[in-house]
């Protein structure tokens, strides 16, 4: 007889992508997010049943059913994100964790804890005001009796888009069979190495596993040319003009090939002026919510000696998180945009739950060695 599916509460849950991440035998018992183009896109996809759109301030424990076996919590990251202003946990967006981990508290209370916390955030999360934002996440989970661990995934080990996040995975469940040599970078082993000792001996070195191999590269997951909107020559040209010598230079070896190559760009500040910067490796940079010029990713496809431009559609940004192609997008593109951009890599989750939170709920931490 096949268990029960594993339970969870989905915190700041935007369109449910870690719900899909998770997948077949994770049964969602309740679901937070009180953006209403989130939420909307959230029941167009699952449905309502288990959804809850009021602040996290205003929850109680009594609005959370049960005792589920994990919580996640992919928190507001504009205040972590090094694109952003770098509040940190003080951040009128980021202190929304805190109201995630007062519920955890009052569940604690109800001896409602779950057995497992994952915390998904941006990278900025391990540096973030010298490292201090980081250790108070560790305190909090240190002072509820839970282990925890972080570890650095990039979204480029499942898709096509550079987005590396910083995910912290936390548990009063034993971890044996499940940790060994650290598998992360470097940033893991820095914030390690400045937690306390009190925090530090509760560390967990998890090992991941690596993601079996992408196969799909940028150009894969792009409309058909005749389906999408280009910009006039003039704008692409205005855009090549914002190069530096060496972006340039790319560009130049790149239409040298007389291959089809697909571009993604970015115009960023760099001292005091605004540069266009391309890369050509068949990853698309890390998507961003439409806020501003920065933040709208190009496509560059060079072909025949030429080069034409055009902004990502939403599907396609959809596809870089790992969407499936029956997930029903928001009608407005830059709701589409902001959806995706602001998400979590559904394949990312589900890697973690395969190779961890799965063993580790089921009591086969051991067996997994």
């Amino acid at each position: 007889m096949s268990r029960p599916p594993f339970t969870f509460y989905e915190f700041f849950a935007g369109g449910g992508m870690a719900r899909l991440g998770l997948g077949l035998g994770w049964e969602c018992v309740f679901a937070n997010d009180f953006d209403a183009m989130k939420a909307d896109a959230y029941r167009a996809n699952f449905g309502d049943a288990h959804l809850d759109t009021r602040s996290v301030w205003k929850l109680t424990a009594a609005d959370l059913p049960g005792r589920a076996d994990l919580a996640w919590a992919s928190s507001p990251c504009q205040d972590f994100s090094l694109a952003g202003a770098r509040a940190g946990l003080g951040g009128g967006k980021s202190s929304a964790f805190f109201g995630f981990w007062r519920l955890m508290q009052a569940l604690a209370k109800e001896g409602r804890a779950p057995r497992t916390i994952v915390i998904e955030n941006v990278i900025g999360l391990f540096t973030s005001h010298g490292g201090l934002d980081f250790e108070a996440v560790c305190a909090s989970l240190a002072g509820a009796g839970y282990r925890f661990g972080a570890l650095e995934i990039d979204a480029a080990d499942f898709t096509p888009q550079s987005r590396v996040r910083c995910v912290i995975v936390a548990t009063s469940t034993d971890p044996d069979g499940l940790t060994g040599a650290p598998t992360t970078g470097r940033n893991v082993a820095e914030a390690r190495a400045r937690l306390p000792a009190a925090l530090a001996s509760r560390w967990i070195d998890w090992r991941l596993p690596a993601a079996p191999r992408r196969k799909a590269d940028l150009a894969a997951v792009l409309e058909p040319d005749d389906a999408v909107e280009w910009r006039s020559p003039a704008e692409t040209q205005a855009l090549i003009g914002l190069m530096d010598d060496l972006h340039r230079r790319r560009l130049e070896t790149v239409l040298a090939s007389g291959e089809r190559r697909v571009g993604a760009a970015f115009r960023r500040m760099r001292q005091g002026r605004q540069r266009t910067e391309a890369r050509w490796d068949g990853l698309a940079g890390c998507l961003r919510t439409p806020g501003g010029g920065s933040s709208r990713q190009f496509l560059l496809i060079a072909e025949a000696g030429e080069v034409r431009s055009r902004l990502l559609t939403p599907r396609e940004a959809a596809r870089l998180m790992g969407l499936p192609e029956s997930y029903q997008l928001p009608a407005s593109r830059n709701a589409g945009l902001h959806l995706a951009g602001d998400g979590v890599v559904a394949p990312m989750v589900r890697h973690l739950a395969d190779t961890i939170l799965r063993p580790l709920l089921a009591g086969r931490a051991s067996q997994a060695a």
